[in-house]
């Protein structure tokens, strides 16, 4: 069994060095999303944003009525399944800025896209890991198999940008993110910006995804911790 374990000890260290190499806070990983060059105003970027439901939607959907759609495109919104109500407030932003830029020409420039939630309301602790798994496998199909599947698009990620704002199904879509970047395949620069609602200390789902995503932003100066991975810009919303 000597054989067995070292085998098994090496690979396990081996998956735990390629998890060091590709965090976004290795100096030696990929550089973080404040340290990329600014793209040219010419050039367009893709956009995905998961819709929380709730005060999260309507957090992430003011953010987004911000910017300029003939620039950020295609736009992917990702939704909870049974969330009606953010869907009808994507359809409802998305009509509305078609209606305001001429460029967008009537092309359809959006996807709504539904995944399991990873926990349901009220759901019992027992019964959440099935119901992740089957978020996760869910959202790799997305992340990952949908997008080698395209070959106009083979080489690309599923967007160029992902923008999360909790609750938990974020922290599933940030691990089949990360499970592209383990297996060097194209992946989305991750943004996490924290809920409003959190003045003095960060949600369950900012403490679990601060180390892995590319920017952590914060809406108030007190959820600043110090070690550099927050940034603070006030409030957004």
């Amino acid at each position: 069994m000597g054989w067995y374990t070292a085998a098994v000890c090496t690979i396990v260290l081996l998956v735990l060095l390629r998890i060091y190499m590709i965090l976004p806070g290795n100096p030696r990983g990929k550089r973080s999303l404040g340290s990329v060059v600014r793209r040219p105003s010419t050039d367009t970027c893709s956009l995905a944003i998961f819709l929380g439901s709730g005060g999260h939607t309507s957090e992430v959907l003011s953010l987004a009525s911000a910017l300029d759609f003939s620039r950020y495109s295609p736009r992917t919104y990702l939704i909870s399944e049974g969330d009606t109500l953010s869907i009808q407030k994507a359809v409802s932003l998305e009509t509305l800025k078609s209606a305001d830029t001429s460029k967008l020409q009537g092309r359809s420039q959006c996807v709504l896209l539904t995944v399991p939630r990873a926990r349901r309301v009220h759901q019992s602790l027992l019964m959440t890991p099935p119901t992740a798994l089957l978020s996760l496998l869910s959202c790799v199909y997305h992340v990952t198999i949908t997008p080698l599947l395209r070959t106009e698009r083979f080489r690309r990620p599923f967007a160029d940008v992902l923008i999360l704002n909790g609750p938990g199904t974020c922290v599933i879509l940030c691990a089949a993110v990360f499970l592209n970047k383990f297996l060097g395949l194209p992946a989305p620069k991750l943004i996490y910006i924290e809920s409003f609602a959190r003045v003095r200390s960060l949600s369950f789902s900012g403490k679990l995804l601060r180390p892995w995503v590319d920017c952590f932003i914060v809406q108030w100066p007190d959820l600043i911790q110090g070690q550099g991975r927050e940034r603070y810009h006030g409030w957004l919303v």
